[in-house]
């Protein structure tokens, strides 16, 4: 018993004289202690078997943000029966200007009013054909709010009535979910209260001004600490978990040989698409895909921009192009990037035949205007690749990227035959989504067509590509069912997700 309240906190003194019977807010009173130490005290005692605490959950209506206003000043309705008491006959326009209320609270006092038969509205205008009586009583509605918070179990039927109506309208009254807390003293929690030892003042932490002075410490108590009992967890300061993932991606990469690429998000329609052989008329450059800026920029150098128009007008190596006359001022309207394939374009434009073999890599964002569900947003990762090698063929590209995703932890992909503006032959990457049973579509690879490689590497050589979505990626190791939990920064959910940890 001793020892037991010696390991008393001082919270835990303080509202132990406070416990028979009081709530908390009662006990937050008396003790002169806020709610959160209260509730930590109490959990304390509990835990030392002093006292046993019960939850009970409870519904209450309470009054909204709306509601609190009202009451104070007056239902939107009851504010604008007032200023037809004035006038009797008003326009709707004149007392809509006049009652200062919103739109929407004004439409909806015309609603109430009419609906208790307290006003017509005629040719515009609005009659008042309410008695004074009516007038002055007050509605169901304006009592019930006065008389909030209630318990919904002991709500009347008027009442039931009212909350009913008023649920209807914006955050005037609202039903919570709250807990009350029963406290029951144990029969050690009574005799620990009647121990004369409870008075005894304890010396609860060391500090220096304790000991700087003897007389501070010497011949007196310390508080007892239990060491078992559990304790607040701390999280530290953390990068998010995305970004774990993505510096995890460049590892891999680099590990595989790759240099990084790199590229603003805001390219030219010229790089975005028709470097890349996408027809101009193509519905991928449509509104409903890309997210044009209202900037235009100057087109590369002519020899770059003359290679490009012939690529789609008349075609290259053979081929027979798109047989349209290609628009510069496309070309030059700014875009968000819509893939990182635009890097690689660049990145061939400015490699060298002295530089062969290269291999290139980029993880970063890109930009589409898709409609928002569990496996699409408009803004994504993306991890883009390149490998220039003319000894290179297509059983080489899908070892790269077997390679890639085992290292991401991935054995259960495939291949299947696509088709891409500017790769062939192409393949789609799939991994299989063990929640919702399904392939899940990860992004594209494939050799890039003459058409791309000839007007900006000025060789016809075999380019291995692809560009799978990286956010996809992720979703398995961090069991995320839904691309949407990404971005949502929900606290609790970042200091729970462990680092990128594969290997």
């Amino acid at each position: 018993m001793k020892k037991l309240i010696e390991s008393l906190s001082v919270i835990e003194k303080k509202v132990l004289p406070y416990l028979e019977g009081k709530s908390i807010s009662e006990i937050c009173k008396k003790s002169n202690l806020d709610k959160v130490s209260v509730l930590r005290a109490l959990e304390y005692l509990q835990n030392k078997k002093i006292i046993e605490l019960e939850t009970e959950k409870k519904k209450v209506v309470d009054v909204g943000v709306n509601g609190a206003l009202y009451r104070k000043k007056g239902l939107p309705e009851r504010r604008l029966l007032f200023l037809l008491k004035e006038k009797r006959i008003a326009s709707i326009k004149d007392a809509e200007k006049e009652s200062r209320l919103n739109p929407e609270e004004f439409k909806v006092s015309l609603g109430v009013l009419k609906e208790k038969a307290l006003i017509e509205i005629k040719n515009g205008k609005i009659i008042l054909s309410a008695s004074k009586e009516e007038i002055s009583k007050k509605s169901l509605e304006e009592i019930f709010i006065e008389s909030l918070p209630i318990d919904e179990d002991n709500l009347t039927d008027e009442q039931k009535f009212s909350l009913k109506n008023l649920l209807k309208r914006k955050n005037i009254v609202e039903i919570e979910e709250r807990k009350k807390f029963l406290i029951k003293i144990t029969s050690l929690g009574r005799e620990v209260m009647n121990s004369k030892d409870i008075s005894k003042e304890l010396i609860e932490q060391i500090t220096s001004e304790i000991l700087k002075k003897e007389q501070n410490w010497k011949n007196k108590k310390f508080r007892r600490y239990d060491i078992t009992l559990k304790v607040p967890k701390i999280h530290g300061g953390k990068r998010h978990f995305v970004n774990y993932a993505i510096d995890y991606g460049r590892k891999v990469w680099t590990e595989m040989g790759f240099e990084e690429m790199g590229g603003n998000i805001a390219q030219s329609s010229f790089w975005n698409f028709d470097a890349l052989f996408t027809a101009q008329d193509h519905p991928v450059r449509d509104m409903q895909d890309t997210f044009f800026l209202s900037q235009k920029t100057e087109l590369p150098e002519k020899r770059l921009t003359e290679s490009v128009r012939l690529s789609h007008e008349k075609g290259v190596s053979g081929s027979k192009g798109w047989n349209y006359n290609w628009n510069e001022e496309e070309g030059k309207r700014m875009v968000l990037r819509t893939h990182t394939t635009v890097l690689s374009a660049r990145t061939l434009a400015d490699t060298k035949k002295e530089d062969f073999p290269k291999k290139y890599f980029a993880i970063g964002k890109c930009f589409r205007n898709e409609t928002v569900d569990w496996s699409h947003g408009f803004e994504f990762n993306q991890t883009e690749g390149i490998v220039i090698d003319p000894k290179l063929n297509f059983r080489h590209l899908l070892g790269y990227l077997k390679q890639f995703f085992k290292k991401m932890g991935y054995e259960k992909i495939r291949f299947t035959p696509a088709y891409f503006p500017y790769t062939e032959p192409s393949v789609e990457i799939h991994w299989f989504h063990p929640e919702k049973k399904i392939w899940l579509e990860l992004g594209g690879a494939g050799i890039l067509r003459p058409e791309v490689v000839v007007p900006l590497l000025g060789l016809d050589i075999s380019v291995l590509a692809w560009g799978p979505g990286f956010d996809r990626i992720l979703m398995d190791y961090y069991q995320i069912k839904d691309l949407r939990e990404l971005y949502k920064n929900d606290i609790t959910q970042l200091r729970k997700m462990k680092s990128w940890m594969r290997v």
